[in-house]
């Protein structure tokens, strides 16, 4: 679960409620269920319209690697290409694939298969060039769901409002109910508004952020597998790869160094 994601969530929504219970008002006038029907559905269904029936089914269920997803650890990876350099080093490529089983990274995964498989290099990198440009355009789609939602909802959130105002200017022969329905008529614009900056627009940020991580580590991962390919040893691999990493980061990749034998054992298993 990524802390961060939550923090912020309680953080905003609490802000929100608190001031409004600190000028003491009532949460229960905040709700409001044709406001939300307007802002929420008419948003979902312009959005449908905007893109394909795919991309926005599938961007619903892409919102949970904004609450779950974590991020791929690079020094990580570099230990675990470092091991299976030295795997390849001492008793061929093709022992390589005996630790296809230890990788869960699908990427790393298909790479080392390529190379086992005796793939021509540029063949190999033709292909993981291909994956890795169809993952950012999958992820790109994802995040523009959230970008265009947030674009829609505090227009329909204005429109809901409008609409409200209509409905209550019918109604001027009963002053009595005008507050009430003017209060109403507002909330529409602040479920827009609200949910545009606090979920929406964060939201496609957040997938944009989780996104270049991740094609991050598998650019390095990508270098790694061409590595070992080419038979480099794996001082010089890691080297290469630390080379993608922060000063910080290279301090954590030699401490990791240190620590590791000769052998892959369970390490690979762990660090994958």
């Amino acid at each position: 679960m990524d802390l961060a994601t939550i923090f912020g969530l309680v953080l905003s929504f609490g802000s929100l409620m608190l001031s409004v219970v600190m000028e003491g008002g009532s949460l229960r006038t905040l709700v409001n269920l044709p406001a939300a029907l307007i802002v929420f559905g008419g948003s979902f269904g312009a959005a449908l319209v905007s893109l394909p029936l795919g991309v926005s089914l599938k961007s619903i269920v892409v919102f949970r690697h904004v609450l779950f997803s974590k991020p791929q650890d690079p020094v990580a990876t570099i230990r675990l290409l470092g091991d299976l350099a030295r795997v390849a080093r001492r008793e061929g490529v093709l022992a390589l694939e005996g630790e296809l089983l230890r990788i869960d990274d699908p990427f790393l995964r298909r790479g080392i298969q390529l190379v086992v498989d005796g793939t021509d290099p540029e063949v190999t990198g033709s292909i993981l060039e291909t994956e890795l440009e169809a993952l950012a355009e999958r992820h790109q789609m994802g995040a523009r769901f959230f970008m265009t939602m947030g674009g829609l909802a505090p227009t329909l959130g204005v429109t809901g409002t409008v609409m409200g105002l209509v409905n209550m200017l019918g109604k001027l022969n009963e002053p009595s109910t005008m507050g009430p329905a003017i209060a109403s008529a507002f909330l529409a614009t602040l479920y827009g508004v609200g949910s545009a900056n606090l979920i929406f627009l964060p939201a496609a940020t957040k997938l944009k952020v989780r996104s270049s991580q991740e094609q991050f580590v598998r650019r390095m991962t990508l270098l790694g597998i061409e590595g070992l390919q080419a038979g480099d040893s794996p001082i010089v691999l890691a080297e290469r790869l630390k080379a993608f990493l922060s000063p910080k980061d290279r301090s954590a990749a030699d401490e990791a160094e240190e620590s590791v034998g000769s052998g892959v054992g369970e390490s690979v298993g762990a660090e994958a």
